[in-house]
């Protein structure tokens, strides 16, 4: 199978869809004989030629499948991928002496891969997670007959036909109706619908008033306790403190040793002392 996955690499319909639909509308049709020696080969020898010849004259009958659910509004590229994926599937586990044409048994299999592919792209969050919702959510898909709601008589005969209750078809068709919301605002480019952005409805608290009065009395109460400590040092510690950490140009320890007739190891005795003293203050202060 893997030799099928080559091929229809080089045909994928992701690079350019019209070239890969022309490419595989000229693929000759099987004939009944034909399709049938291909799919014994496969089926009882395990011939992977077999495979890919099989799975190459089925890839118009993808594209004709995948062409049905345009109305989705996804790419018709991705469709017909997913499509190829379902017709893989079916030609491995196609048995030959059932007696039925491949086209037949691959329906389903490729059908199947689109529906997936549907339901997971089609909204962010999925419409259908159940057997039963996914078959509601196709069949009403299909028999909507235009965007409006629908009336009593015709969720009636809807559910009737599916047999299931009227309440839901109804819901089915509110969670069809619905559309995704971005979270955060949209682009400058759509002004009208970026102010309905859930984000917008969250509290700023940092725009609380009673927190920034608060937080600037205590930034202004640190500054004030930090001032303060620095008073209480000796002019000599409190110079060096001012010339290491507060100046513009900071001295270097050599540069105060030599200012102070000290040694460096000396200055930085004095400035760790000096540190610890105004931790010590703020510290008591608090």
């Amino acid at each position: 199978m893997s030799n099928s996955l080559q091929v229809i690499g080089n045909l994928s319909p992701g690079r350019n869809l019209d070239a890969y639909m022309a490419s595989v509308g000229a693929i000759a049709v099987l004939s009944v004989e034909e399709e049938r020696a291909l799919a014994e080969r496969l089926f009882y020898k395990e011939d992977l030629e077999a495979a890919r010849q099989l799975v190459m004259a089925h890839l118009r009958f993808v594209v004709h499948v995948a062409k049905s659910y345009s109305g989705y509004g996804l790419p018709l590229g991705d469709l017909v991928q997913e499509g190829n994926v379902g017709l893989m599937k079916a030609v491995k586990r196609f048995d030959p002496s059932v007696g039925v044409r491949l086209v037949s048994f691959a329906v389903h299999w490729i059908k199947a891969e689109m529906h997936e592919y549907i339901l997971r792209n089609w909204r962010i969050v999925k419409v259908a997670t159940t057997k039963a919702q996914r078959k509601m959510f196709f069949n009403l898909r299909s028999r909507k007959k235009s965007l409006s709601w629908m009336n009593d008589a015709e969720v009636n005969a809807i559910a009737e036909d599916l047999n299931v209750e009227p309440r839901v078809v109804r819901e089915m068709e509110g969670r069809m109706a619905s559309v995704d919301t971005s979270f955060d605002p949209l682009g400058a480019d759509d002004d009208e619908r970026s102010y309905a952005a859930p984000a917008l409805t969250l509290e700023d608290h940092s725009a609380d008033p009673a927190m920034q009065v608060e937080n600037s009395n205590w930034a202004d109460d640190e500054q004030q306790r930090l001032l303060q400590a620095m008073k209480d040092l000796d002019e000599r510690s409190r110079d060096i403190l001012a010339q290491r950490w507060l100046a513009d140009n900071k001295a270097t320890l050599h540069e105060l040793a030599a200012m102070y007739g000290v040694s460096a190891e000396r200055i930085r005795q004095l400035e760790k002392s000096a540190m610890n003293k105004i931790k010590k203050a703020m510290t008591l202060v608090a």
